[in-house]
């Protein structure tokens, strides 16, 4: 079992900047494949970006440029450097981790509410 907590959401204006964070504890959080996704209401939750353990990163098209993904594995934590928001960044966001070589994420975080106002 993994366990994840977000933190660091907020109200941001946009052209804001928020960090999230993901605290990771049970088994060996190295192994995972973290990610972040959201949910903003009424629409499905969707991919952000994610990160293996030895640091390769993937962005959802509408986050480049913008958002940066970190870990550090000695400490067991994720990060979501979040530049740049823009309203339509406004959702719940969640830490996600999968098992390197497989596609679905098995285990979740709460999620934490980013809201970003023009």
């Amino acid at each position: 079992q993994v366990q994840l907590v977000e933190s660091g959401g907020g109200s941001v204006q946009t052209g804001g900047s928020l960090r999230l964070s993901c605290t990771a504890s049970g088994r060996t959080f190295s192994r995972y494949v973290m990610g972040w996704f959201r949910q903003a209401p009424g629409k499905e939750r969707e991919f952000v970006t994610s990160i293996t353990w030895s640091g390769f990163t993937a962005y959802a098209e509408s986050v480049k440029g913008r958002f940066t993904i970190s870990r550090d594995n000695g400490k067991n934590m994720l990060y979501l450097q979040m530049n740049s928001l823009k309203p339509q960044d406004t959702a719940v966001y969640y830490c996600a981790a999968r098992q390197s070589g497989t596609t679905q994420y098995e285990y979740w975080g709460q999620g934490t509410q980013v809201t970003v106002s023009s």
